[in-house]
């Protein structure tokens, strides 16, 4: 398994280092199959969610999965966590045992193809636990993945092939956005799974 740290040199600045690794083939075939087969059978939705004041549907379909009492919000949409189905909790077990990455909840995201995207954003819900990284799994077709520095706008892009781990080491979300453009050329579907470690309970208090 190859551990790839990357860094970039922003112009006209000391260089900035994206707290992040790419770990290229980290699921094997089976493993993928696996969980591309058990997926067939996530309870997707595609909810609304309150963009500049008005409601529009997401440009995907989702589902949350997750241990008791983390449950998620963002952009006003409130998601109830749902019991870890056999392969995702699987996953979140060996990204333990090989990172020591703590979780207890993945958000999975279905894109049908190429025409499916998602926005620029930073994963810094008050409900994550501060200090904690966040593991990104990618399955099925090769998509572009972009980061973009929040005060000098430097774009960086990255290729994420099916089976590739991402690990966005905190505290990327604080300088750092990504993003999920759009792409013509892609006939096939997408899933991405982002294990994530929240306040257990935060919003029931």
């Amino acid at each position: 398994m190859h551990q790839q740290d990357l860094g970039f040199e922003l112009p006209g600045t000391a260089t900035t280092k994206p707290p992040i690794s790419l770990i290229p083939g980290y699921l094997n075939q089976a493993q993928q199959q696996a969980l591309m087969l058990e997926a067939e059978h996530y309870p997707f939705s595609r909810p609304e969610i309150a963009v500049y004041g008005r409601m529009h549907p997401i440009p995907r379909r989702q589902v949350w999965f997750g241990d008791d009492g983390c449950d998620y919000q963002y952009s006003g949409l409130f998601i109830r966590a749902l019991p870890w189905p056999k392969y995702a909790l699987r996953l979140r077990d060996k990204l333990a045992h090989d990172f020591g990455l703590i979780s207890n909840g993945v958000l999975v995201n279905h894109y049908k193809d190429g025409a499916d995207t998602m926005g620029w954003h930073s994963d810094d819900e008050a409900e994550i636990m501060p200090g904690s990284d966040i593991a990104s799994i990618t399955l099925g077709a090769s998509r572009p993945f972009f980061l973009r520095h929040k005060q000098s706008k430097q774009k960086v892009e990255l290729q994420l092939n099916s089976g590739d781990l991402l690990i966005m080491h905190w505290p990327m979300q604080a300088s750092w956005q990504h993003s999920l453009p759009k792409r013509a050329g892609v006939t096939q579907p997408r899933l991405n799974l982002t294990y994530r470690h929240l306040i257990p309970h935060f919003h029931q208090g």
